[in-house]
């Protein structure tokens, strides 16, 4: 998931980087080889076992560790798997778009509700749980609790200068294969996230995704891109 992530972003160097919400350091620690990166996490287990082969800049804490740097302060922020987890989604937002730079992008990957009710019918034959999310109730997850989930769309309805300029599926395919083995096949891994490039873009195929990637352009003063 991670590989499919990082070749959406493309090559990305010599940018201030935000990882809010880096759990074990793996996106933080991938993009500090060529850019300068911060990262905010607040499990001290996680920070514990993070991965660390290139240098950046580890906080522990959340929310109020965002109201501590200067207006547009970074280039790139990344929210990864961390919104639908918190009840300050609104505040988080508004916070990016203050320390964002002018025209400065964020990558927010977040759950699929659509690709959510499919998992729950055809992988895990959960019907129960597959009804409640269709009448707009939470899932949750045996690690992290309750799934809150949101509408894409309601980045832009919490702050008005975030604009979303595009939204990418991610694993619209990867489950759907339920030989375990053949997941730890390199040359499958391989196939398997050129077809979900291919496909990322595509209507049809992202709206089942299990996950979206939207990324998110700050527009500058003047309200023009």
């Amino acid at each position: 998931m991670k590989r499919i992530v990082w070749l959406q972003l493309g090559h990305i160097e010599n940018k201030k980087i935000l990882d809010f919400g880096s759990g074990l350091g793996i996106t933080a620690n991938y993009f500090a080889a060529d850019n300068e990166v911060i990262a905010i996490e607040p499990s001290e287990d996680s920070i514990n076992q993070r991965w660390r082969n290139h240098e950046y800049q580890q906080l522990v804490g959340s929310t109020e560790k965002l109201r501590q740097f200067e207006d547009e302060s970074f280039d790139i922020i990344i929210c990864h798997n961390v919104l639908e987890y918190v009840l300050d989604k609104e505040e988080i937002v508004k916070e990016f778009a203050r320390i964002l730079k002018s025209k400065g992008k964020i990558s927010i990957v977040k759950h699929n509700r659509p690709g959510r009710v499919m998992q729950m019918v055809v992988l895990l034959n959960d019907f129960e749980s597959a009804y409640s999310l269709l009448d707009g109730n939470d899932g949750t997850t045996s690690k992290y609790g309750a799934i809150r989930y949101y509408e894409d769309t309601d980045i832009e309805k919490w702050c008005n200068e975030p604009k979303i300029i595009q939204t990418l599926g991610i694993r619209t395919f990867w489950d759907m294969q339920q030989n375990q083995e053949i997941h730890k096949n390199a040359a499958w891994q391989d196939k398997m996230v050129e077809m979900e490039m291919k496909v990322s873009n595509i209507d049809e195929y992202k709206n089942i995704a299990f996950f979206h990637h939207l990324i998110v352009e700050k527009i500058d003063c003047t309200g023009i891109q």
